[in-house]
């Protein structure tokens, strides 16, 4: 039996019909006839659904509701309820219940109320794990860092948080305008708001505006009613409506298009929105914050980008130093991401050897945060059996590495810096020939472990010549 269904009926006649029937279709009912003995079984049984009448010998089913919804609120109650109790049942429904079922039960339509309720249940679950897991991997707790540079903005943006706070409810919270190199981790900074602040129930919907042609970004973010245009079969809401009691984060706001900007200071100023086709605007309650790595001000100056949207937008602003401004936060997060990435594809205990730790410090990394989680992962998928990362798993250009080797210490280890560096597309090759190697040739085992797809593992294989042919689970000689 896949699902527990509770039935608290005291007609007798009709709980042994619901039982059988349900029975059928493969769930595991167990019947109570009275409010006592529907809290005793509930407590015992645990189901995932409760089926219950109002009128029962020993009080009103009410009663029973409340203590369930107090016990575990996940719980999915349905009400059966008589001809003439319709308002009983919707006065259950504000106190908790899911759904209601009027009197004569049509079986086809309860097992079709079933399975609605526990598809929602299911999605409720996934939806909480997963915004439970996106809170603590969010917040000014995952910007990792102490240099006085990311001190600085952690606090403003703290200082932030805590005036929002303060504000009544019903006040909007004011734009926020989050600037930064490409790579730099503005995003992070956006989730820290959100999560971090009073909106953290709500969601967080995030919209990169140059990662979609310009014609599509006003339907992404309005939604459209059915009709509005030759593909519009039917009615869909809008990034903004999806937001409401959230936040809105539009990153790369700078490549929004002069129509869509207008719309947008609309929607900033008046809290409406107006889907494409309709005729109707609706209200919506959604903090706005935005980043972008162009230089607005010049935007603005060359009537690209709206001046009074700018300063609409721009109401707080935020800076995300780039990472060469963050001093040792350089090597604090190489071995952050080195540790994740080497749980990750199972080499636990990689460290970064002495000519690697100061080749992370000096280098400029114009790629920010992003480039050096990626050179850690590629360092974690070639370093060797012995864990240590040399300069050469780090595919940082000779001359740097020349650099290095001059400023050690004389008898130093990192001599051969240089001879061992590789070009990226050879320990491309060479990873993927150690993958095969411990996978015993198995494409399919040797992707995952990469963190590839296996076609793009097939790919990959053809691309340096170790494509053989072979299927996905036969062996293949990967020393070609």
């Amino acid at each position: 039996m896949s699902h527990g269904v509770l039935l608290v009926e005291d007609e007798a006649t009709l709980a042994r019909n619901i039982q059988r029937y349900l029975h059928r279709e493969e769930f595991e009912v167990r019947i109570a006839g009275t409010l006592k003995e529907g809290w005793k079984e509930y407590e015992g049984f645990g189901p995932d659904i409760v089926l219950l009448d109002l009128a029962l010998p020993d009080g009103n089913g009410l009663d029973l509701l409340g203590k369930i919804r107090g016990r575990d609120p996940r719980t999915k109650v349905i009400i059966l309820t008589g001809h003439g109790t319709v308002q009983t049942a919707v006065e259950a429904m504000k106190a908790g219940a899911w759904d209601y079922l009027a009197k004569p039960v049509a079986l086809g339509e309860l097992k079709l109320l079933l399975d609605k309720a526990l598809g929602q249940g299911r999605l409720e679950e996934t939806l909480s794990y997963y915004q439970g897991r996106e809170k603590r991997e969010s917040g000014l707790g995952a910007i990792i860092g102490t240099s006085p540079a990311i001190a600085q903005m952690k606090d403003q943006v703290a200082g932030l948080l805590e005036a929002e706070r303060a504000m009544s409810a019903g006040d909007a919270p004011p734009a926020v305008l989050i600037r930064g190199e490409t790579g730099s981790g503005k995003e992070l900074v956006a989730r820290a708001l959100h999560y971090d602040g009073r909106r953290a129930a709500g969601p967080f919907i995030e919209l990169n505006c140059s990662a979609l042609p310009s014609q599509l970004v006003e339907g992404e973010l309005f939604g459209n009613e059915r009709g509005a245009f030759t593909d519009a079969r039917e009615k869909r809401i809008g990034l903004v409506e999806a937001a409401h009691g959230g936040t809105l984060f539009l990153d790369e706001i700078g490549d929004l298009e002069p129509a869509v900007q207008v719309k947008l200071l609309k929607l900033l100023e008046d809290r409406t929105v107006r889907r494409l086709g309709a005729v109707r605007e609706r209200r919506v309650d959604v903090r706005f914050v935005a980043a972008t790595h162009r230089p607005l001000e010049q935007l603005v100056r060359e009537g690209t980008f709206r001046a009074d949207l700018y300063y609409r937008l721009s109401v707080v602003r935020v800076e995300v130093p780039p990472l060469r401004a963050r001093g040792e936060d350089a090597l604090l997060l190489a071995e952050h991401f080195l540790a994740q990435q080497g749980r990750r594809y199972g080499k636990p205990g990689l460290r970064l050897d002495e000519a690697s730790r100061t080749l992370v410090r000096r280098h400029r990394w114009p790629g920010n945060v992003r480039e050096l989680r990626n050179a850690m992962e590629q360092a974690a998928l070639s370093a060797g059996t012995d864990g240590l990362v040399r300069p050469a798993n780090l595919a940082i250009v000779a001359a740097e590495a020349t650099a290095v080797q001059a400023s050690l210490p004389a008898g130093a280890s990192a001599a051969p810096i240089v001879a061992e560096v590789q070009p990226l597309p050879q320990m491309e090759r060479d990873s993927l020939i150690r993958a095969l190697e411990r996978t015993a040739g198995n494409v399919s085992r040797a992707a995952r472990m990469l963190g590839i797809s296996r076609d793009t593992m097939r790919y990959r294989m053809a691309k340096h010549g170790l494509e053989t042919g072979n299927t996905a689970g036969q062996e293949m000689d990967v020393g070609a």
